[in-house]
């Protein structure tokens, strides 16, 4: 099995069935963990690193608790109607393709041939209103939102394109000329892009093998990395330095998060091990043991201490580090997993975004630093608000005007949608870990999904080259 995953026959590139599980004789020669505590060399600015972390990280934290403290002044009745309605709506995703038979006409069209190969992996931009999607070709395409125009291809890669990601202030504070993408691939490249060329601005060299997945960490300044080469490593977005490289997987590294924090970053690999590593200090502080097959996906709840992770054991498994255990696994599919994603509330979500004619040329909305407050808003203390009732909770639809919408801090990450070559995209309402709704008019494997910023659409991209769009009804 190694063998195959190393020649590319996996999520990406795998056009039979699932890998088998006749690995089991190969965990014997595996190397065991030592109970001595380990460390790996860092660079010389590994400290800085680190010390840098834990100032940026610190400050959300506590902006994010202030705003979970909040939540409890609303009355119970208020927040399950809240989240009533907004389960109500999301059970109308719909999409624009319309029943072969003639049955069924959707009222929403967007269904796009991506690419002349499969695609592999959709992220939505920031403000919601791009959308890149990666193929084997080696290509990445971006993708204007609603109206599907393309609008850039990302080159550079020299074979199958399994990794992408926004930077965080890409499309809000980024201006075109600045780094705004990263692509990896089958080659073992990290590519940067801007949106001013096709061709890459820069790149990140040392990986050996497949890099599988490539993210931003919040806060725009470093990159982590997940590879075949059975380590992750994390580097500079700046200067393209690594800063350290990090091995604890006994086979390859599949998958990489970053908490919304900042602190803690998740890996997940074929090793059917997750791990959670505090980034200040550069320890693993919790082991995912519990599915049996490969992970291949996982994501970060925005309340920073749920954990989703996706595998080919077909199950999607919930961990809460605040416990260090996993506390629910959805029987999801009936074949793997290839992608989980939490709804992250974001630009255009109880504010005003851009418009559906916002051009990645145009000048950034928001100045440096300033587009935080799009993803976390700060808390109000209800304490001494004037809508509170007699027993202390505020009604949730009186909230006070300006960056806050309390809302947006009980809605986002209520809800969790998934991917799965089973030729299904599911959404499930976070907490009790149910099925809302399996979107209609998939039919090929579904290697990729994400979920706009804003609310109003998900993506999916497909083995058969289609990406597709979903919206309320």
């Amino acid at each position: 099995m190694t063998a195959r995953f190393e020649a590319g026959l996996d999520i990406d590139g795998n056009d039979s069935e699932n890998a088998d599980s006749d690995d089991d004789s190969e965990s014997d020669s595996e190397d065991q963990d030592s109970d001595e505590e380990f460390y790996y060399p860092g660079g010389e600015y590994l400290v800085d690193t680190r010390q840098y972390i834990a100032q940026w990280s610190l400050p959300r934290a506590s902006k994010r608790l202030a705003a979970q403290r909040a939540e409890v002044q609303v009355s119970v009745i208020s927040r399950k109607k809240t989240k009533l309605e907004w389960f109500t709506h999301l059970k109308r995703y719909l999409s624009r393709v319309s029943d072969i038979l003639g049955l069924q006409t959707f009222t929403f069209t967007a269904s796009q041939i991506g690419d002349d190969r499969p695609l592999s992996i959709c992220r939505f931009s920031p403000n919601s209103r791009l959308l890149v999607t990666a193929s084997w070709s080696g290509l990445a395409k971006i993708w204007s939102i609603p109206n599907f125009e393309h609008v850039l291809t990302l080159k550079g890669q020299k074979e199958r394109v399994s990794g992408i990601s926004f930077h965080p202030g890409s499309t809000l504070s980024q201006n075109s000329r600045e780094l705004n993408v990263v692509t990896s691939g089958m080659d073992g490249t990290v590519n940067l892009h801007n949106f001013e060329s096709d061709l890459p601005v820069g790149e990140l060299l040392g990986h050996k093998k497949r890099v599988a997945r490539v993210n931003f960490h919040p806060s725009g300044r470093f990159i982590g990395t997940a590879s075949y080469d059975r380590t992750w490593r994390f580097w500079d977005a700046e200067t393209t330095v690594e800063l350290f490289m990090q091995k604890g997987h006994s086979r390859e590294v599949f998958d990489i998060g970053f908490q919304g924090d900042g602190a803690l970053v998740a890996t997940a690999g074929l090793d059917a091990v997750g791990r959670v590593w505090d980034l200040r200090s550069g320890r693993s502080i919790m082991v995912l043991q519990g599915h049996v097959k490969p992970i291949f996906t996982l994501d970060w709840s925005p309340d920073c201490h749920t954990l989703a992770t996706g595998s080919e054991d077909n199950t999607i498994r919930v961990w809460d580090v605040r416990q260090a255990k996993s506390t629910y696994t959805i029987p999801a599919h009936t074949n793997l997993v290839s992608n989980v994603k939490f709804w992250t509330a974001g630009d255009g979500f109880e504010s005003t975004g851009a418009g559906d004619s916002w051009k990645m040329t145009d000048p950034p909305r928001f100045s440096k630093g300033e587009d935080d407050d799009v993803d976390m808003d700060p808390a109000v203390d209800m304490r001494d608000s004037d809508d509170d009732d007699e027993n202390g909770a505020r009604d949730v639809d009186k909230h006070d005007d300006g960056s806050l919408s309390l809302r947006k801090q009980l809605l986002t990450g209520g809800h969790l949608v998934s991917s799965s070559y089973d030729g299904t995209c599911k959404i499930f309402s976070v907490g009790d870990w149910k099925p809302l709704k399996s979107l209609a008019g998939l039919e090929s494997k579904v290697t990729g999904c994400d979920v706009s910023g804003d609310g109003r659409f998900i993506a999916t991209a497909s083995y058969d080259r289609t990406f597709k769009l979903f919206a309320p009804e």
